[in-house]
């Protein structure tokens, strides 16, 4: 078994991914915004690349049972109901409704993912879970392993490369013999200054940075959580779902 990390500065071809366990990360929000939204009772998280097949879609429901969510420039897009901060996720919010959701970085990244054998959507907060969930899916048959950067703009995220880091050395305790790929010695090294917590990441990565200065403070706190939700994110039929145990997904 070997475990890669694309660190987020260039694009995922088919290679990359094909029949192969994928992860996406997009800590700051995307992730975090998806894995709060399912376990505070939305159905369903529907990822956009734009902004207008966002607009397309709803109109195939009926009203109220959608709500449309999504962030350019890390602010919410004129006319949705909701932005990319988790904080805005609550369960009375949401009340079993679909989100349709379309962000700058990683909804654009899990577009990217046809072909994968099974993908996940992971951040701090569901990285334990994430690990159990990538090593259900390998199950007793050989496979590998892509973890995927969304980054910022098409430029590496320090905060994705952590928790890809993270991931790595999680997978690499539960399976010794795991080869890992530069990339994910990259994110290994990255992450050994934050074994014992991630919060300094609110200082030391640029984006979170940024999210701090535009007024988003509490969502980065959010973001940089560890594990506060014991259930990963499955990216299933161009869905985002509850992940189950086995690498399925509740429907």
């Amino acid at each position: 078994m070997r475990v890669d990390v694309l660190l987020g500065e260039a694009p995922v071809v088919p290679a990359d991914v094909a029949d192969r366990v994928v992860v996406v990360l997009d800590v700051l929000r995307a992730a975090t915004t998806v894995a709060t939204a399912l376990a505070h009772g939305a159905r369903a998280v529907v990822p956009f690349e734009t902004v207008d097949e966002v607009a397309a879609r709803v109109r195939v429901y009926a009203r109220g049972e959608v709500l449309t969510a999504g962030e350019r420039r890390m602010q919410r897009i004129s006319g949705f109901d909701l932005g990319n901060s988790p904080l805005e996720f609550t369960p009375d919010v949401l009340g079993g409704r679909t989100v349709l959701f379309t962000t700058t970085n990683g909804t654009v990244a899990l577009t990217a993912t046809a072909g994968a054998r099974a993908c996940f959507f992971a951040g701090f907060v569901n990285a334990q879970a994430t690990v159990q969930a990538v090593l259900d899916a390998l199950g007793q048959h050989a496979g590998d392993v892509t973890i995927v950067c969304a980054g910022h703009e098409r430029r590496l995220a320090f905060e994705d490369v952590v928790c890809a880091g993270r991931l790595v050395r999680l997978l690499h305790a539960a399976l010794p013999g795991v080869v890992r790929g530069d990339g994910a010695r990259v994110a290994e090294l990255a992450e050994r200054p934050y074994v014992g917590g991630v919060s300094s990441l609110a200082y030391d990565a640029q984006h979170a940075r940024s999210l701090a200065d535009a007024g988003f403070s509490a969502d980065v706190s959010a973001c940089l959580a560890l594990d506060t939700f014991s259930v990963a994110t499955a990216y299933v039929d161009r869905q985002l779902l509850r992940a189950t145990t086995g690498g399925s997904s509740a429907r």
